[in-house]
């Protein structure tokens, strides 16, 4: 059986509610993931119009503040819903760990996915660091 998902983590320096901050505002995912965005436009209380290449498609973002967890959901091709899976979480001794699961699309090259996600977590934290 094909992955369906890719899953990569990084730690940082930057406490927890730092990252979760960036990762609330939906407004900010072209900043730090323009692969996957180009602009976003508000269409209800935490849906959101995804504009990419001229594209469009909506996402639900759905916030777990007590978790550290924020989800941009997605319809998928099938009718199936998916996207991207982000948790941060305290280390013991201060900062966190990001920890991030994307979908990998039929035809994408794993490897491809993985330093696009990995480039991701990286302008993640730049962005954070503010």
């Amino acid at each position: 059986m094909a992955k369906q998902t890719l899953t990569r983590a990084v730690e940082t320096d930057l406490e927890p509610g730092r990252i979760y901050c960036v990762l609330s505002e939906a407004n900010n995912i072209p900043r730090w993931a323009p692969v996957f965005a180009d602009t976003l436009e508000p269409i209800g209380d935490l849906r959101y119009r995804v504009k990419k290449n001229g594209e469009r498609f909506d996402i639900d973002v759905h916030l777990h503040p007590s978790a550290g967890a924020v989800d941009y959901v997605r319809e998928m091709p099938g009718g199936r819903r998916g996207g991207a899976y982000i948790r941060v979480t305290p280390r013991p001794l201060g900062g966190s760990t990001i920890c991030m699961t994307v979908p990998i699309a039929p035809n994408a090259v794993e490897a491809e996915v993985a330093t696009v996600l990995e480039k991701e977590l990286a302008d993640l934290i730049q962005l954070a660091q503010g």
